[in-house]
């Protein structure tokens, strides 16, 4: 093995991963290892010197496995997306990491949201607590000092202990603390009204930018040759997008796991009403936009055992649609393609057996991710594209017909979904372009094709949406045109 390689690292929630990758897209080493979280109420953190040990070693293992003969020509870092912690002069973390979900600044969410009202609704997103800037804002007002004191994010952490020193964040990972994409810059107007030194804040670049170079230090602790180019990358929901190939203009991506996440390629960046999108920009300045529902795997792991559900997605396989409509929401609160925090799952009519149950919740996912694409058309999303689907519900053949003849259109499983993987596209991509890159190294995947009209399903699309909307969670304006749409 003397062929070059890229390396992908991607720091996720309960573990880390790293991949080599080649020109072509052959991944030719990975590694894994876990991490652990500390949960006691709204608050979610992991230990910062934890991701670099997991990223340590599994780095040496591919190193190791790789040896001296292929050259590593880059490297690029996703993370969770609003994860963030504040580390001294010298670099070391003074803060846990504040995690991606963690929920503690309720407060300063809402007060952040109006401070920043303009420019938020130019982007077209609403602050959440989860998100890095209200958290920001919890931890100067709980002890911080931020006149000593700097910012990173889960991924500017491990690029500063690659490189070993500060290194510039990317547009990506700072757009939850209040970047603003349109004019390129922090906002400082809003920053100083909240209280908050600019200085605290690392210099922002785009994606895919080099940022700088592997130190000798870390090159004896992770086994990569000293020098190896650094790039900036993106936040994992991003990084997955890439891996599924999804970087040209009407191309969209559905991951449904727990949850269900929406991620596509617009030329002009989407102005949504309901603020329930939000986007990224990529490394050419295309916009990303997406959303997350609480929609998702969850209600079937909610609802039925695992070891059940081999022979209920055979069984869905071959049955026909079901009158029962199911609204799959196994906590409360929604958030795409509306915001309803008081929403709950809803059950129209009587289930006649646990197979017909199963088949309605996967029925239900398959309408939901349905009325989440007529909104973005609504916005003016073009769909041009390729749609590709990933995520651990693509497990089920079941559901992924569904999806397919709910959407009327050709869906893609990729070859590979990981967010390493799309890191080492991205690395790549920084000697060309995005759409070169991709079309290296992205294998074809398994399409899945309609086999039933969508008038099969129209009736129950038209109750949940009647619903939805009887119910005030369903805006007027969605609910008018999501109908328009099922009748066309």
């Amino acid at each position: 093995m003397n062929e070059p390689v890229y390396i992908g690292i991607d720091i996720g929630t309960q573990s880390t991963r790293v991949m080599a990758v080649t020109e072509t897209g052959d991944i030719v080493a990975t590694a894994s290892r876990p991490l652990t979280s500390h949960r006691e109420g709204p608050r979610h953190e992991q230990q910062p010197d934890d991701w670099w040990r997991a990223v340590a070693e599994s780095l040496r293992s591919v190193t190791s496995e790789l040896g001296s003969s292929s050259p590593v020509r880059g490297l690029c870092v996703d993370a969770t997306s609003g994860t963030i912690l504040l580390v001294d002069k010298e670099g070391r973390p003074v803060t846990p990491g504040l995690m991606y979900d963690d929920a503690r600044a309720n407060a300063e969410a809402i007060e952040v949201d109006q401070k920043g009202a303009a420019l938020w609704e130019q982007l077209s997103y609403r602050v959440q607590p989860s998100w890095a800037l209200p958290k920001l804002l919890w931890l100067l007002r709980h002890g911080a000092a931020p006149h000593t004191y700097r910012l990173m994010h889960q991924n500017d952490w491990i690029n500063f202990r690659l490189a070993g020193h500060p290194l510039s964040t990317d547009s990506s990972h700072a757009l939850k603390t209040g970047y603003d994409l349109l004019q390129s810059h922090w906002p400082s107007d809003i920053f100083d009204t909240l209280g908050i030194p600019t200085n605290m804040l690392p210099e922002v670049v785009a994606p895919g930018t080099r940022i700088g170079s592997v130190s000798t230090v870390c090159a004896t602790e992770t086994g990569l040759p000293a020098g190896t180019p650094i790039y900036a990358g993106m936040t994992d929901g991003c990084a997955a997008q890439i891996a599924s190939g999804a970087v040209g203009i009407g191309d969209w991506n559905t991951v449904i796991g727990t949850t269900l996440v929406v991620k596509g390629v617009t030329r002009n960046l989407l102005c949504d009403p309901l603020r329930a999108v939000y986007s990224h920009r990529s490394m050419d300045g295309l916009w990303l936009p997406g959303g997350a529902s609480s929609t998702g795997a969850s209600a079937i792991t909610a609802a039925f055992k695992s070891e059940d559900l081999p022979a209920l997605n055979k069984h869905a396989e071959h049955a026909q649609p079901t009158p029962l409509v199911i609204y799959p929401l196994a906590t409360r609160g929604e958030r795409f393609p509306f915001a309803a925090p008081d929403a709950e799952g809803f059950t129209l009519g009587v289930a006649r057996s646990t197979e017909e149950h199963y088949q309605a919740v996967l029925q239900g996912i398959a309408l939901w991710e349905r009325l989440s694409f007529d909104a973005l058309r609504a916005m003016g999303a073009p769909m041009e594209g390729r749609f590709t689907i990933s995520g651990g519900a693509t497990r089920s053949h079941a559901l992924n017909q569904m999806r397919a003849d709910a959407m009327q259109r050709t869906l893609t499983i990729p070859a590979v979904t990981e967010g390493a993987f799309g890191m080492a596209i991205l690395a790549s991509a920084a000697e060309s372009s995005l759409t070169d890159a991709v079309s290296r190294m992205i294998k074809p995947g398994v399409p899945i094709h309609p086999k039933r009209p969508f008038s099969d399903y129209a009736p129950q699309y038209h109750l949940l949406l009647s619903e939805l909307h009887r119910r005030g969670w369903l805006p007027d304006s969605l609910f008018a045109t999501a109908s328009q749409e099922a009748n066309a």
